[in-house]
């Protein structure tokens, strides 16, 4: 029986009525030795073209002999781990299975968590909303449109005793990802355990608590680098002496590979971060040997197989050389041990069942690189949190890989590849060289300062998406392959305004149940802590058995610290330098000078950033990509309110607001950022939306006002001809430019 389907040209991705030509290596002659052969071939395939330069700038090969190989990678569980951390790996006990979520509030966070793990997950991770995030309480006005949305709402010890009810916190390991309020947070897990009848010695897992990663790429900090340092020091000190078994760190890159950094840049920055924190715990008076054994790190597991297995081997091989000479003796302080995440950012909203093979695929790589434990994306997350169905699928991605392949049997698999070893050794040596530049600056804290980390990612991230947009970054289902017609699927909404109103309603309860002399008098304490200095965990765990809320908390410290911002600064001709010799990138070109010359002036937009969602990647693209096309961009501030956002726009007299969404907050936010300028009697200023808009949402925000919705995977030089049409410029075809 013949096969109906058609052949794909692999060049355009539209069925081509005939197979590619074969380019196989001639078969050996009688005559030559398998050896000769061999070397024949390499020969061969040396000679074409066919080398592969990476976003990192490694110019990878089609073939590896063992001339490529120049470091001995050792043993499994010996210095320097290049193979793993410990000798037998997952042939002893394999990766342990997380899950990270948090379901708007406390009580459908603590009954998905009661699922999972009835189903084989082994270990919690806590996804927190963005208000608890930014230290405010869910009542604060400034977060009427983030409560509930992308985590739960933590607003006081009761809500945590309800998120781990019934899961006893002496036996289950529990990472929660928070940076901004991590002092809150901890004494609430602290206290809800001694409530539970957990002493805090025998509480055990992870919090994030790196805030220099947040001044980089995530911005969900609250207060400025200085004081924020302090907290980590403070942290390490209390978890040192009283949490043995509590991880006080977990030194993320993950965010910066999400915000568009290259693996060598996620590589060299994670590590040169967690040299600026071991760095300020010694200065603090800790005895390196006593704390450094508890840091952990969070990688980003991303498409590019090799390159992501051979970073996690590259980043223990750099963590043993940076603790011994940070003066580590004990051989647990320079074992780098991390928890990995498959990537949210190559996850896609169109043909998004293939989000199931990319998260597979993903999850093999960090297995194949040693990672300790692992959370897989549901299919659904390009648009929104998972559903029961998505995250079952995404659970059972690693079940199956530990119990049906095979994988876990061999430790370190791909130990002595040719390839992999080489590349390993090309990501060590390459990363080393920016931790140097770092440390011939002053260290990372000075460095983040500085700006220049941040600007190398967002140069990264805007070359990347050019790359996209011109095809030549592949991405199956959205720039090539791509479904004449996409099926909807369920995904999850949450009611912000109901879980707010609870989250209302039990805040007041507390309150009114609390000694409010007693509580007064603990966060008086940590307000003359955090100008002294006292240790300000310790000092939170009082004012949190005092029922103090999580904003009372941060409040208190933020009396003597003042709370932090900064104003975005896009970089420039990234893209439009990918773009300089396209026919589209000209003809959008000469359509903003039309529109300048109609005007008078340059067509002005601003992008906004409303509510305390600090993932700014969307944004800066924009930002960059609408710069170098010609228009004049007003970069937003982070954090906005929608009045805020339309009194900007206001001022600047734009022509377009952007409204960059990622948190779900925009059906709340951009309506009302609408209302505010048709009160001022501006309802001519185009608003239009974009980032993580489920297409459920389109028509709400369309009855609302909004002109254009670009949702994610859009290609910004389409989304850009249709801002000039709104701002009534007619596109010429592209023939016609032609």
């Amino acid at each position: 029986m013949t096969d109906p389907t058609p052949p794909i040209d692999t060049n355009t991705g539209e069925d081509a009525g005939v197979a590619p030509p074969k380019r196989d290596l001639p078969e050996p002659t009688p005559a030559q030795t398998l050896g000769a052969w061999a070397a024949a071939a390499a020969r061969e395939v040396k000679g074409r073209d066919l080398d592969w330069t990476t976003p990192e700038g490694i110019v990878v090969k089609p073939l590896y002999t063992a001339e490529d190989v120049t470091t001995d990678p050792g043993l499994p569980g010996f210095a320097p781990f290049t193979r793993g951390v410990r000798a037998s790996m997952y042939a002893g006990r394999p990766w342990t299975i997380r899950q990270y979520a948090g379901f708007s509030t406390a009580e459908e966070s603590n009954a998905f968590y009661r699922r999972n793990l009835a189903a084989g997950q082994k270990g919690l991770s806590v996804a927190f909303d963005l208000a608890t995030h930014r230290g405010y309480d869910s009542d604060h006005p400034r977060v009427v449109g983030d409560v509930g949305k992308a985590g739960v709402a933590i607003d006081t010890v009761e809500d945590m005793k309800i998120l781990f009810d019934g899961i006893p916190l002496d036996q289950m390991s529990v990472s929660m990802t928070m940076n901004g309020a991590v002092i809150p947070i901890l004494a609430f897990f602290i206290v809800a355990g001694e409530e539970q009848g957990v002493d805090r010695k025998a509480l055990d897992g992870t919090i994030q608590n790196d805030i220099l990663k947040e001044f980089m790429v995530r911005n969900t900090y609250i207060y400025p680098p200085e004081p924020s340092m302090r907290i980590i020091s403070d942290i390490f000190a209390y978890t040192s002496a009283e949490m043995p078994k509590f991880n006080s760190i977990s030194i993320s890159g993950y965010h910066m590979q999400e915000a568009g950094a290259t693996q060598l840049q996620e590589l060299a920055f994670t590590i040169a971060d967690g040299m600026e924190y071991v760095k300020y715990g010694v200065a603090s008076g800790l005895d390196i040997d006593k704390f450094a054994g508890r840091l952990s790190f969070f990688f980003a597991i991303g498409m590019n197989f090799f390159m992501e297995v051979a970073k996690l081997r590259a980043a223990r091989v750099l963590w043993h050389r940076v603790m011994t000479q940070l003066g580590a003796k004990d051989e647990r302080s320079k074992m780098l041990r991390t928890h990995c995440q498959t990537s949210g950012v190559s996850l896609t909203e169109q043909d998004p069942y293939n989000n199931v093979m990319r998260t597979t695929i993903e999850a093999m790589a960090a297995m194949l690189g040693g990672t300790q434990s692992l959370h897989t994306n549901a299919l659904d997350e390009a648009i929104a949190l998972p559903t029961d169905f998505s995250a079952r699928i995404a659970r059972n991605t690693q079940i199956v890989l530990q119990e049906e392949t095979g994988m876990t049997k061999v430790v370190d698999p791909l130990g002595g590849s040719y390839y992999v070893e080489s590349l390993t050794q090309q990501l060590v040596d390459g990363a080393w060289d920016i931790i140097q530049r770092v440390e011939r600056e002053g260290g990372m804290a000075r460095a983040v300062a500085a700006g220049w980390p941040k600007a190398m990612i967002e140069e990264a991230a805007a070359a990347r998406q050019a790359r996209v947009d011109r095809g030549e970054d592949v991405i199956v289902g959205v720039n090539k392959y791509r479904l004449k017609d996409e099926d909807a699927i369920d995904i999850l909404d949450v009611d912000n305004h109901a879980v707010r109103e609870a989250q209302i309603r039990r805040i007041r309860q507390v309150k009114a149940a609390r000694d409010e002399a007693a509580c007064q008098a603990a966060l008086g304490a940590l307000r003359d802590g955090a100008m002294g200095r006292a240790n300000l965990l310790a000092l939170a765990v009082e004012a949190a058995r005092a029922r103090a809320t999580l904003g009372e908390i941060s409040a208190a410290m933020e009396v003597a610290f003042d709370r932090y911002g900064t104003q975005p600064s896009p970089v420039r001709g990234i893209y439009g330098g990918a773009y300089r010799d396209d026919a589209r990138w000209a003809r959008l070109e000469a359509g903003v000078a039309a529109t300048e010359r109609r005007l008078g002036r340059r067509p002005r937009m601003l992008v906004a950033k409303m509510g305390q969602d600090g993932h700014d990647r969307g944004a800066n693209l924009v930002s960059s990509m609408f710069g170098d096309l010609g228009f004049e961009v007003v970069p937003g501030p982070l954090f906005q309110t929608p009045a805020e956002a339309a009194t900007l726009a206001l001022a600047e007299d734009v022509d377009v607001v952007g409204a960059s969404s990622l948190a779900a907050g925009h059906k709340t936010l951009i309506p009302e950022l609408i209302g505010h300028l048709r009160a001022a009697g501006r309802a001519d200023i185009k608003v239009i939306a974009g980032g993580v808009i489920p297409a459920q949402d389109y028509q709400a925000l369309r009855d609302a006002g909004v002109q254009a919705i670009f949702g994610p995977g859009t290609n910004l030089v389409k989304a850009a001809e249709e801002v000039l049409r709104l701002l009534g410029h007619n596109m010429p075809p592209e023939d016609a430019a032609a």
